[in-house]
Parts: C-alpha cells; sequence; structure tokens
C-alpha cells in the first residue's frame, strides 16, 4: 500500500562482499501506509547487529527487488494504523522489528506496535537505537529462557558466565544479570573488551581462547549456575559442560551454521549432569505473531524505566551521521572483524 510519496533508503539487490560499493546502495523508494496494528514511524536513527550481516549474505534475494536490512530503531510515530492502542502520533519509540518484513534503514518504517516500546526518556535517538535488539536477546535469554528471577535475594549466591561479554547483546546482559544480583563472569579477550566488559559491571573475567575450568578456580569457582553463550556454540560447548553446575541451565543465540568451527553439537556432553539447553531467538515472537508477542511491548518498557532511573546504560559506543549506504558500509565492515565492542549507531537521513 503506498501514498506515491518517496522516501530514502539503503538496501542491497543481491550478495557482495562488503568492500564493493554496490553491496549496500542509497535507494528512492515508495513511502509506506500504515494499516492494522502498525505504526509509521520517522526514523531518526538506527543500529547494526550481526542479524544484519547475516540477512545481507544469506538472503534470498528477489530478482530486481531491494532488501532493507536494519533490526533497531529509534524514531518518532508519525501514523498509525486503525487498530492501534497503544501508540499515537508524536510518541517517541524504540524497537527491533521484524525479519519477516522490511527492515528500518529506511527514512520511514512500518511496526506492529506490539513489539514497540516507549524510548527512555533520558537518552538521546541514537542512544536509543543502541539497545532494543541485544536488550530483548538478553532479556529473553536470562528471564523467559533461562529462568532467571528478578529477585536480588535469590541470585546472592547464584553465578552466570557470559561468553562474548563485550559484544552488543553481552554488554546489555552483563547490566541485567548484575541488576538480577548474579555474580557475572565474562569472558573477553583483549585489554579494550576486559575492561568494556568490568564497565558493564563483570565480577570478573576469563579468555574465551582458553581454557575454561582452569580459569575459574584461579577466581574461585569450581562451576558456574547459568551459562549465557553468545559466541561460536560448537566451539565453546566441551568447556561449557565441564564448568556448567549439575542441573545448571545454558541458553545460546549462536546457531550451528553461524560457528566458526564445523561439526554439530554433541548434546550427549550435557547429560551426566541433567543441563538444560536452551535457543534464544528475539524474532521469534514477531516471525510466528506468538499469542505473548506483546510482551516485547512490555519489556523494553521495562528496560526504558530501568535506564531513566539509573540501573541501567546504554550500551553505544559510536556515532556516525548521516544514515547513508556509505556509512553503512563502514559499519558492516567493522563488524565483520567480529571486534567490535558496544554498539555502533547511525543518526540523520
Amino acid at each position: 500500500m503506498s501514498n506515491n510519496q518517496k522516501m530514502k533508503a539503503v538496501g542491497a539487490y543481491r550478495y557482495l562482499a562488503i568492500s564493493d560499493p554496490e553491496s549496500l546502495v542509497d535507494l528512492f523508494i515508495e513511502k509506506p501506509l500504515p494499516a492494522g496494528r502498525d505504526l509509521l514511524v520517522e526514523v531518526k536513527a538506527i543500529s547494526v547487529n550481526p542479524a544484519d550481516l547475516g540477512m545481507r549474505e544469506n538472503n534470498n534475494y528477489e530478482e530486481g527487488a531491494p532488501k532493507i536490512l536494519g533490526w533497531d530503531v529509534a524514531g518518532i510515530v508519525e501514523q498509525v494504523g486503525p487498530e492501534c492502542q497503544l501508540f499515537k502520533p508524536g510518541d517517541e519509540i524504540y524497537y527491533a522489528g521484524s525479519v519477516a518484513r522490511p527492515g528500518g534503514n529506511s527514512e520511514f518504517h512500518l511496526v506492529d506496535e506490539r513489539i514497540v516500546g516507549n524510548k527512555p526518556k533520558s537518552l538521546d535517538f541514537a542512544q536509543a537505537a543502541a539497545l532494543p535488539l541485544t536488550s530483548i536477546t538478553a532479556w529473553e535469554g536470562l528471564f523467559d529462557r533461562l529462568g532467571i528471577n528478578h529477585s536480588v535475594e535469590e541470585n546472592n549466591n547464584k553465578s552466570i558466565l557470559i561468553i562474548g561479554a563485550a559484544g552488543g547483546v553481552g554488554s546489555i546482559a552483563t547490566q541485567l544479570a548484575k541488576w538480577a544480583g548474579l555474580t557475572v563472569i565474562g569472558t573477553a579477550s583483549r585489554p579494550e573488551s576486559i575492561q568494556w566488559s568490568k564497565n558493564q559491571g563483570a565480577d570478573f573475567t576469563i579468555n574465551h581462547n582458553s581454557h575454561f575450568a582452569t580459569q575459574l578456580k584461579d577466581i574461585g569457582y569450581e562451576t558456574v549456575d547459568y551459562i549465557f553463550c553468545l559466541n561460536d556454540t560448537v566451539q565453546h560447548l566441551a568447556n561449557m559442560a565441564e564448568v556448567i553446575t549439575p542441573q545448571g541451565k545454558i541458553c545460546s543465540i549462536v546457531p550451528t551454521d553461524k560457528t566458526s568451527w564445523t561439526g554439530s553439537l554433541d548434546m550427549d556432553l550435557l547429560f551426566s549432569k541433567s543441563v538444560t539447553f536452551v535457543w534464544e531467538l528475539m524474532f521469534t515472537r514477531s516471525m510466528f505473531q506468538t499469542k505473548d508477542m506483546i510482551k516485547q511491548h512490555e519489556l523494553l518498557n521495562e528496560l526504558a524505566e530501568l535506564i531513566d532511573n539509573g540501573k541501567l546504560k546504554t550500551t553505544l559506543t559510536e556515532r556516525l551521521e548521516p544514515i547513508n549506504a556509505q556509512n553503512l558500509r563502514i559499519v558492516h565492515e567493522k563488524m565483520e572483524t567480529g571486534r567490535s565492542i558496544g554498539k555502533i549507531v547511525l543518526e540523520n537521513f
């Protein structure tokens, strides 16, 4: 559905190496109109996630139709669909959106209001755009999948190992786990990523390239109650199986086809300890239109309150301006190194 107005966007027509200027291109496409429970959002800031890299590489491109990426947006509601109940024009919002629909790398964007939150009042648009996808992933992983209670008293003597603590999800997961009262051990391998992890609240750090059990013993831990794996599940499984507490729980966000090691998961490693292993994908609720889809609206609002009350902080580390193909290629290239810390945000078209 269109109103024949045009808008700027950035998209891809086919997969090319990010060094190729045609890998992401500036577009002029039709501005959409909201229907149902959709909001039409004026996009103020976006951030880039590994999901963007994966979709650019693995997407089944349709002939002649560009793929619009981008699953982190902060902006202003311009128009609401006829069935909207949660927002009105002028509201400042933030959200991750759905991979089943065009992404947010466009001047205006359609999103279902049930996966949208009110932007934290204490943050500007760029600071807010750093948060949605990683925060939803971290929140669902910790509290929905691992079943961790929000009670500090209950978590007082419990520990969590976060593998990849300095990345986008790890940065906010560390903060949330500390808020919930857990002892947080993060993995990081470089001086700058170790320092960043500690700045987010990690009590200890170990190196994910070395034997976990030996390093944990050095800081006084035989095992950990929970593990949140944010990097290379296959590579780390043997280490995880060794250090997880009997009847402990492991959550991973990295499927086996996204790992650097070939091979599948040997789940028998977890059998003798009766370990719970769960997956987390924050797009599941929007992709399958689950009955509890509105939980993402609720958790983004709760997160905004925690930020405005000084309990959590943005994970933004770098800003670029404007939002265009050239700057997005720069950010994708940085992300492809696998060494980026926190979140990189682009603002203003």
